[in-house]
């Protein structure tokens, strides 16, 4: 009889869905000592092909999990690697832009701005797993970025196939303009589904247009960041589900920009409509719009 091990920490966490029951977790012993994923049976189910793909062959890398004390931006990201940097987008609530115009103005890489930049010397990096994301510091598929600059990176990722790159734009179209490896996680930033909302928050496409483009991308493993997160319509779930993104991620605004956001509770209620429907939802800031207070 195999020795078992009980991964209460996970257990801890769990909450039951409606009409189940907690129990305990049992693994063989050769997992004692290690990190363990729990993803719960409704999830797996519903993005099977998607989790099986990454679990055969990442087995040791997919931490979708939320981690309540992450520093990085995303709680499954392990590091960030910034090959170019810089946006043209202009949106109001930018951290970047933000910090290269204060505590960086005066480096070497942000002394044009926030000026897009090709920095060769990122290329000598070399990955040993983990989930990289990829230009935090800038949008690496905006219009303004050659596309040469892009194929040089996805030719160096290339060479690391046990290790998953995370990419996020505000320019999702543009996803189909390459062949991407297998290693990557390619995520869209949608705030809202509302155009309207959206008007004078930032130059990059409309949010339509990205839903659009990320339902039409045929992809396995899909990423939306819904933060920070800007009033939306009572369909907004209804074309998450048409993307069929493997997670998502949803916050409000950490920096003060009093801006169009929907109120708590309209942001919960979207969130259990997403979870209901069996998408992996990872929560971040959430609180009373500032209008609320």
């Amino acid at each position: 009889m195999k020795e078992e091990v009980v991964v209460e920490k996970f257990v801890s966490k769990l909450k039951p869905r409606k009409g189940t029951e907690v129990g305990y977790i049992y693994l063989p012993k050769e997992f004692i000592g290690k990190e363990v994923v729990v993803v719960p049976k409704y999830v797996f189910s519903r993005r099977e092909s998607s989790f099986e793909r990454l679990l055969k062959r990442y087995r040791g890398l997919c931490k979708l999990v939320e981690h309540k004390h992450s520093t990085k931006m995303f709680s499954v990201v392990t590091e960030t690697w910034n090959p170019v940097t810089g946006c043209l987008h202009h949106c109001r609530y930018c951290w970047a832009r933000r910090l290269t115009e204060t505590k960086l103005k005066n480096s070497k890489r942000y002394s044009n701005g926030f000026a897009p930049r090709l920095n060769r010397e990122e290329f000598s990096k070399r990955f040993r797993g983990g989930i990289v994301f990829v230009s935090d510091m800038g949008d690496l598929f905006g219009e303004f970025i050659p596309d040469e600059w892009i194929e040089s990176i996805l030719k160096h990722i290339k060479k690391f196939p046990n290790t998953l790159f995370l990419f996020l734009t505000k320019n999702p179209s543009r996803y189909h303009d390459f062949d991407f490896p297998e290693n990557a996680i390619l995520g869209a930033t949608i705030e809202t589904d509302d155009d309207a909302v959206y008007a004078g928050v930032s130059k990059a496409p409309k949010p339509s247009e990205r839903i659009k483009a990320m339902i039409e991308l045929d992809w396995d493993v899909k990423f939306i960041s819904v933060e920070p997160i800007l009033d939306f319509s009572l369909k907004f779930w209804e074309k998450i589900e048409k993307i069929n993104p493997l997670m998502v991620y949803i916050g409000y605004d950490n920096y003060g920009y009093d801006l169009p956001e929907p109120t708590l509770d309209k942001t919960l209620s979207l969130i259990k409509k997403l979870r209901d429907n069996g998408f992996l939802v990872l929560k971040k800031t959430i609180r009373r719009a500032w209008y609320e207070k």
